[in-house]
């Protein structure tokens, strides 16, 4: 489909908007977001400044994860009745950890063409400025805020081999940087990324330890994006304490008990019961600082 013949009715358009400088805003995402009949916004007055720069005349709506479930019929009717309708986000691509998912699959499954003007994404921009392996990696967005399933997400994070890339508020930065020193170790590369494509943007790394130890002197501002170099690929009977230490939080993450969980995994992996308790009692002893 060209440009000119853009928007079409009946079309939901996913369209990428700047993570910071406008001027990534792209000729044809412009077309499109002035000539929609309606646009589904994250935050319609987050949005507004952009679409109020652009001339943007269309409807708007708000489209979150607080009224999604209601919101997504009267979208749908648009499309029903032959309206173009667009979907952004506050900043980046849709439907990154944001419910736009929900609403492309709402679409394609009610038969309505989906098309996605292509645009900045925080995780893609961290990841290849961060000189970390971009050949295969993994994306996981926010963790869990509390409880089991974060430190079940936190252990599959520390024991996955590809680049990892998360996103993480500014105010739960320097305990996500704990846990992750206290399952990787300290010496794990990492970048982590925060007001990217902007005048004042910011990478700091090498190491975890190294952004720990930055963010406890200087308080972070802004979401962050955290890229994550992978555990080390080795034999089984050559497991860096980093992979013990992550296996050991998925065990009592699941319920077992410091003893049990060292127990469990020496007769899986025929390490010593003793080591692996060694490194149980360095995990309490981290978390209590």
């Amino acid at each position: 489909m060209s440009q000119r013949e853009e928007p079409a009715p009946g079309v939901l358009y996913v369209v990428g908007t700047p993570i910071g400088h406008l001027g990534d805003l792209s000729p044809r995402a412009r077309s499109v977001l002035t000539n929609v009949s309606a646009i589904a916004c994250e935050d319609t007055r987050h949005s507004g400044h952009l679409l109020n720069s652009l001339g943007a005349q269309n409807q708007r709506f708000s489209f979150h994860q607080h009224n999604t479930k209601a919101r997504l019929p009267q979208l749908l009717q648009l499309l029903n009745e032959g309206q173009s309708l667009a979907l952004i986000s506050d900043a980046g691509l849709p439907g990154i950890s944001d419910p736009g998912e929900q609403l492309v699959a709402a679409a394609r499954a009610a038969g309505h063409q989906v098309i996605c003007i292509p645009g900045p994404c925080a995780a893609t921009t961290a990841l290849v400025s961060s000189g970390l392996p971009s050949g295969r990696f993994c994306f996981e967005g926010f963790l869990a805020s509390r409880g089991k399933e974060r430190r079940q997400q936190l252990a599959a994070v520390a024991s996955e081999t590809r680049t990892t890339i998360l996103y993480e508020a500014p105010h739960r930065l320097v305990q996500l940087l704990k846990e992750l020193a206290q399952l990787c170790g300290d010496e794990r590369p990492l970048q982590v990324a925060r007001e990217l494509t902007k005048r004042h943007e910011q990478q700091v790394g090498p190491t975890i330890a190294a952004a720990l130890q930055h963010f406890l002197k200087h308080k972070p501002l802004g979401e962050c994006t955290l890229v994550l170099g992978g555990a080390p690929i080795s034999g089984p009977d050559q497991q860096s304490d980093a992979h013990w230490r992550a296996e050991l939080a998925a065990l009592m993450a699941s319920g077992a008990s410091a003893s049990d969980a060292a127990r469990q995994l020496a007769q899986q992996s025929g390490q010593s019961r003793r080591a692996l308790y060694a490194l149980v009692h360095q995990m309490v002893e981290k978390e209590s600082e």
